[in-house]
């Protein structure tokens, strides 16, 4: 099942099913976030009960970001991209001990989530760049457990997959991580979903014998293919990715949680490291993303112009004082 959010043009928002080349509404105004929770089963019972001739044709509707996420993490699950990009932060290509201790991920901004078309306006910045990942959708599961799922119980809990195009600003978030925190404004102007949730009972033919899914993604700048790679070369499969982001925590209907940036030219900067070179160029104003999943299907991303916003003084160095300093009344 193919499950997406679209317009018409007037400013009306549909949500349900694409059925062939047609989208069709849930019955009784259900919406995304509701057959989300009540889980996957239920959703397929809510499929039986609609026909195709009950929609519109797919392209008389501009498809929108297939939800409106709960909250979104972000791994890095794939090694050959931690070793390429590194290159291109500090000069040495490496993968620290560390990332093979637990998979590690970083929260973005779920308000400003753009879907199929839409295009990124990103802030000034000299090294635009953009993150070919696919993501999990998290939907409800018999007992709605939530905190500390073992692998198994959060394989339950996968709704769905989507493509995920995690838009990058890599001098401002170079600049960031060097405080040890982030990244933040580097990457939050802008995360692209879509086209659609495609239900994960749909990929059961391209698991391996471990559990990872291995389906083909490819991205294009225009007409050139920059990278692709198997979603598969993951460290660690979906539902342990899962797993580990409810620990001592809770995953709730709605959570998307992106595999990171695949390998093999999933990004700019990870060529940039192996380079040693701004080749390929970073994304100005004009370019065109276009990411290809296997299963799933194609996320396009216009660049858009960029929006200057207004500017703010550095950190004053203050005196470190421990006492407040009186004031004589005047």
């Amino acid at each position: 099942m193919r499950i997406a959010r679209w317009t018409d043009g007037t400013g009306t928002v549909g949500e349900g099913f694409v059925v062939g080349d047609r989208v069709v509404p849930f019955p009784d105004g259900l919406t995304v976030a509701e057959v989300l929770a009540r889980g996957l089963a239920e959703a397929h019972r809510v499929f039986a009960t609609v026909t195709a001739s009950d929609g519109v044709a797919l392209s008389d509707v501009r498809l929108l970001a297939p939800l409106v996420p709960a909250s979104i993490r972000d791994f890095v699950a794939f090694e050959e991209h931690v070793e390429g990009v590194s290159a291109s932060v500090d000069g040495k290509s490496e993968v620290v001990p560390e990332w093979y201790q637990a998979p590690t991920f970083y929260f973005t901004n779920p308000h400003t989530v753009l879907g199929p078309g839409e295009p990124v306006l990103p802030p000034v910045t000299e090294r635009l760049d953009f993150e070919l990942e696919v993501a999990a959708v998290i939907g409800g599961a018999p007992g709605d457990r939530r905190a500390n799922l073992t692998a198994d119980e959060a394989r339950e809990v996968i709704f769905g997959y989507t493509i995920m195009n995690d838009w990058s600003a890599r001098d401002l978030q170079s600049r960031e991580m060097k405080v040890r925190l982030g990244p933040a404004k580097g990457k939050d102007f802008g995360t692209s979903l879509g086209p659609w949730i495609v239900t994960a009972d749909e990929f059961e033919p391209f698991l391996d014998d471990e559990g990872f899914l291995a389906i083909r993604a490819e991205v294009y700048v225009g007409d050139e293919r920059i990278g692709h790679d198997l979603v598969s070369n993951m460290g660690w499969p979906f539902p342990e990715l899962v797993a580990y982001a409810s620990r001592n925590a809770r995953v709730v209907p709605g959570d998307v949680l992106g595999s990171g940036t695949t390998g093999n030219g999933g990004c700019l900067a990870e060529l940039w490291g192996r380079r040693g070179s701004l080749d390929p160029r970073p994304l100005t104003e004009g370019d065109t993303v276009r990411m290809v999943v296997e299963g799933i299907g194609e996320l396009v991303g216009p660049v858009g112009a960029v929006v200057p916003a207004p500017e703010l003084p550095p950190a004053r160095e203050r005196s470190r004082h421990r006492a407040r300093e009186e004031r004589v009344p005047r």
